[in-house]
């Protein structure tokens, strides 16, 4: 497979990857990076060859936060450690900046996946182990890496439905990226299964949950963590994370009617398209809501305050009352229940959570969340919620009580780990 997959990139050289190359580095906020992603200004590390060297690879936002647990128990448990961590997009190389600086020992660019290119990345990283959180499977890399004898680990692996209709489709080029690495660590026996389904040895295969469980214990998840921006007093505080085009219409209705009945109720949404903020101020106005966009300025409007940023909403969930968990009014798969259950907020989503299923029932079942249908649904519950305070304390309790139950994902991983170095 990967002979055919460096023949395609050689053939299409000339009339797809040059010009997009030429076209990279003619805007100039474009030019570094593409230049650090085929290698330019990297230097080789692992002067001490006494040090074991993990490179951890993140796609983005969500993935460079799941790995946050990870890598604060990968430092606590293993001594002389190095580690490299990269990640693919903008966005995730701002929000790992961020988080991680302090944690990890070097940042590195991820590689344009060319086999010169990764085969130098590798040479200069020289890994001990590779570790890839959730997704961004890249065939060269991963070649290479096996080619070298080097352990490569995906963590924290899911697979949709929609995303398995796909890797069945086209299983001549998903079934040997999977087989490719020496351990894929699953969240659910539903994502195991899938794999299994796929041709995949289930002797390569580990159940080993969702990293986000271990949240509290190797990072903050108290109540009111400090935010960077001011918002009017109020004393219910609702908000809808992840949302998608076509939700945040409902929630605005939903929201205008609760404040009838609840007029020092105040509303965040943190669209998952973070370009989406004024549109969605537009629908806020044309409803009689005012709203203030977070990157427009520092603090919210008189009704709602509209998350169009990265890295913030995980704090803003620890100020919540109630939280609605976006992707999943309309046909997008969901979001994580957990990120917004860690700190004791009852959890509501619609009836489209094909992407965490298995979490989103167990946290049902354990009384932390509520599946509504649609926004006549979503404002009976808020009302019920909100009235009702014994019931408000009580789901949020199950919600945090659940995910801590859950615990111990951490120690599984190190204990694998460390049987791969």
């Amino acid at each position: 497979m990967i002979i055919l997959y460096t023949l395609l990139q050689l053939i299409l050289l000339p009339f797809l990857f040059i010009p997009l190359a030429l076209i990279s580095l003619s805007i100039p906020r474009y030019r570094l990076r593409s230049l650090r992603r085929i290698g330019i200004g990297l230097r080789r590390g692992k002067n001490n060859k006494d040090k074991t060297t993990i490179w951890i690879h993140a796609l983005s936002v969500g993935e460079v936060t799941s790995s946050l647990p990870l890598l604060s128990a990968l430092r606590k448990e293993i001594p002389n450690l190095e580690l490299v961590f990269s990640t693919t997009t903008r966005s995730g190389e701002g929000v790992a900046a961020k988080l991680l600086t302090g944690k990890v020992d070097r940042f590195v660019p991820f590689p344009f996946d060319f086999l010169p290119i990764v085969k130098y990345f590798i040479y200069a990283v020289q890994p001990d182990l590779f570790i890839l959180v959730e997704t961004d499977f890249w065939p060269a890399l991963l070649a290479s890496l096996k080619k070298k004898k080097i352990p490569t680990l995906l963590v924290n692996g899911r697979i949709s439905g929609k995303s398995f209709k796909s890797y069945q489709r086209y299983s001549f080029f998903f079934k040997p990226l999977f087989a490719s690495f020496h351990t894929l660590s699953m969240q659910t026996e539903r994502d195991k299964d899938n794999l299994i389904k796929l041709g995949i040895d289930h002797n390569q295969i580990e159940t080993l949950g969702n990293l986000k469980y271990d949240t509290a214990l190797y990072s903050s998840a108290t109540r009111n963590q400090p935010i960077s921006f001011g918002l009017p007093e109020y004393k219910q505080l609702f908000i809808a994370g992840s949302t998608h085009d076509g939700e945040e219409e409902i929630i605005l209705h939903s929201f205008k009617e609760l404040k009838q009945d609840f007029p020092n109720s105040y509303l965040i949404i943190a669209p998952r398209d973070i370009n989406r903020g004024r549109d969605i101020q537009n629908l806020a106005t044309a409803l009689g809501l005012q709203a203030n966009c977070r990157s427009q300025i520092n603090a919210g409007g008189r009704d709602i305050l509209i998350l169009d940023t990265i890295g913030e909403l995980n704090k803003v969930y620890s100020h919540a009352n109630i939280a609605f968990v976006g992707g999943s009014f309309v046909a997008k798969g969901g979001h994580n229940p957990i990120e917004p259950a860690i700190f004791s907020v009852p959890v509501l989503f619609g009836p489209h959570m094909e992407d965490f299923s298995e979490i989103s029932e167990e946290l049902i079942e354990a009384g932390g969340a509520i599946k509504v249908a649609d926004g006549t649904e979503l404002i009976n519950m808020l009302h019920l919620l909100l009235t009702n305070r014994v019931l408000l304390e009580q789901k949020g309790k199950a919600a945090r009580d659940f995910i801590l139950s859950q615990q111990g994902v951490i120690r599984y991983h190190i204990d694998l780990i460390k049987k791969m170095l």
